[in-house]
């Protein structure tokens, strides 16, 4: 370090450290759902714990390009003089501005990751319960409070990407609904 360098074991050193950087900012993508790179998996895996503790893995892929199916929650809220009145969450009307709608969208897509099918055996189904319950008891105070209703109904919709041959063909797959429960203001409260 005598001219004012650096030696050459400290810059062999920091660029080793770069390339490792740089390694865990661009393989995660690269690595994501299939269609995925197998070279790219094979190259994360060395890097997951640095990947993990710098939170680099997170969902560059969950747009594109094939994405899964969306889901919503759908509500039915009765009020008091016996009249329903509908809604889904998230509203892309309603919720405004488009931060909330985002929100929204993740707290139906959180749900229906937790809910198993209706097909599930009965003891899934029974287990799982314990961690979507709170949050669906959540959503339905919420829409319980807003609306002013005796009680509510929800039910996620699970809607699929139809691909270009199923639009042509015209064979396009019904969205799924998932019954949540029905809910009064007393028991979506904690």
């Amino acid at each position: 370090m005598s001219s004012g360098r650096p030696s050459a074991v400290v810059r062999i050193v920091v660029s080793a450290i770069l390339i490792v950087h740089l390694l865990a900012v661009i393989i995660p993508p690269l690595a994501g759902p299939p269609p995925a790179s197998e070279l790219a998996g094979r190259i994360r895996e060395p890097l997951r714990p640095l990947i993990g503790a710098l939170y680099l893995g997170h969902g560059y892929r969950f747009f594109a390009p094939n994405p899964g199916p969306g889901h919503t929650i759908r509500w039915t809220a009765t009020l008091a003089d016996g009249s329903e009145r509908e809604g889904r969450i998230p509203d892309r009307n309603a919720d405004r501005p488009r931060l909330l709608y985002h929100r929204r969208f993740m707290i139906a897509e959180k749900i229906a990751a937790l809910v198993p099918p209706t097909d599930a055996p009965e003891e899934i189904r029974t287990r799982a319960k314990a961690d979507w319950l709170p949050l669906v008891k959540g959503v339905a105070g919420h829409v319980l409070r807003t609306t002013g209703a005796a009680e509510v109904r929800l039910e996620t919709i699970e809607h699929f990407l139809p691909g270009p041959d199923e639009v042509l063909a015209g064979t396009v797959e019904p969205d799924l609904v998932t019954p949540l429960g029905r809910f009064r203001l007393r028991e979506a409260t904690p």
